[in-house]
C-alpha cells in the first residue's frame, strides 16, 4: 500500500518508521519540509514530496499527521485536489486527538474519510523524537464516517495493525468524550497547575516559588509533564474538543470546591478531619485500582 503522510513530527515520524519496518511504501510532505528531508536521509521514506499535491498523487491512503486545527485545513486542501476528488479516491485518515469536527468536515466535503487516533504519545516533539515502537500494543481508535465503506475502514485498521497497535472502533462523539476525560482534562490541569504555582514573571518569586522549584521532584514533574508538550497541539485539542473538555473541567472544579471545604473546616483542634481526608484519598486510590 502506498501511504502519503501529511505531517512528520513525533506521531507522523513514528508512523513512518513503523510502516517502513513493516515494508510499506511511504512518502511525506510538510509545509517546511524539514521532517521529510530528515526521514528521507534516514531511509525511512521513499520521497520527500515538494507539495501536498505531489504527496497524494497515486496514494492509496493519506494520513493527516498534524494538530486538529491544521487537519481541518488539510481536509479543505484535499477536497480541492484532483488526485483526491476522483471517483473512489484514496482513503483519508488522521491521527489527531479529536474526531467530531474532523468527521463532520470530511463528510461535508465528500471525502472518503475514516478518523483515527493512536492512543500513544510523549511530551517530546519533532521527527528526531520518532519511535517505531511508539504504537505497539496501544489502542488505535478507528472512527468511520461511512459505516458502509468497509474497504476504507479495513485500510485504516490495517494501518494500525502494521504499527503494532490494536484497532478499536468508536463513534466520534464517544471518542471525544472519552479522551476529554483521560487526556485533554489532565493536559489543561497540568497547565493550570503551572500557572497557579509558578505564575508569570515576577508573580511568585516573592512568595517563594524559586525556593519551591529547587525542591521539586517526581511529584511536580509527573503532575506537570503534559504542560511540557507542544503548545500548538494543546491549543488545537482544546479548540476542537471544547464542549466535552469544559464539562469535565467543571466536574474537577466541583471536586476542588469539596476539597477546599474539607480543608477549611477545622475540627476541635483547629485542623481538618483526618478521617475525612483519608476517605477521599482512599476512594480515589480505589477507583484507580478498580479501573486496572
Amino acid at each position: 500500500m502506498r501511504v502519503a503522510l501529511l505531517g512528520l513530527g513525533l506521531i507522523g515520524g513514528s508512523l513512518a518508521r513503523a510502516l517502513h519496518a513493516a515494508g510499506w511504501r511511504v512518502q511525506a510532505w510538510t509545509p517546511g519540509g524539514a521532517g521529510p528531508r530528515a526521514a528521507l536521509a534516514a531511509g525511512v521514506i521513499e520521497a520527500a514530496a515538494p507539495s501536498l499535491e505531489a504527496a497524494v498523487q497515486d496514494a492509496d491512503l493519506v494520513v493527516l499527521a498534524a494538530p486538529p486545527s491544521a487537519c481541518l485545513g488539510l481536509l479543505v486542501d484535499l477536497a480541492r485536489s484532483s488526485h483526491v476528488a476522483r471517483a473512489r479516491g484514496p482513503v483519508i485518515t488522521d491521527v489527531a486527538s479529536t474526531k467530531v469536527l474532523l468527521v463532520e468536515q470530511a463528510t461535508g466535503l465528500g471525502l472518503r474519510f475514516v478518523g483515527g487516533h493512536p492512543m500513544a504519545g510523549r511530551e517530546t516533539s519533532g521527527f528526531d523524537a520518532a519511535d517505531a515502537d511508539l504504537f505497539r500494543g496501544r489502542p488505535w481508535v478507528v472512527v468511520p464516517s461511512d459505516a458502509a465503506d468497509e474497504e476504507a475502514i479495513a485500510a485504516v485498521e490495517a494501518l494500525a495493525a502494521a504499527c503494532g497497535a490494536v484497532p478499536v472502533r468508536m463513534t466520534a462523539a464517544d471518542h471525544d468524550a472519552a479522551v476529554a476525560a483521560i487526556s485533554h482534562t489532565p493536559l489543561v490541569l497540568a497547565a493550570a497547575l503551572v500557572e497557579a504555582m509558578a505564575g508569570g514573571p515576577g508573580e511568585r518569586e516573592a512568595a517563594g516559588w524559586l525556593a519551591a522549584a529547587r525542591l521539586a521532584a517526581s511529584g511536580w514533574a509527573g503532575a506537570t509533564r503534559l504542560a511540557r508538550g507542544d503548545p500548538a497541539m494543546g491549543a488545537g485539542i482544546a479548540r476542537t474538543n471544547a464542549g466535552p473538555l469544559a464539562a469535565d473541567l467543571r466536574g474537577v472544579r466541583d471536586r476542588l470546591d469539596e476539597w477546599l471545604a474539607l480543608l477549611e473546616a477545622g475540627g476541635p483542634d483547629g485542623l481538618p478531619d483526618e478521617a475525612a481526608l483519608h476517605a477521599r484519598f482512599a476512594a480515589a486510590r480505589a477507583r484507580l485500582e478498580g479501573a486496572g
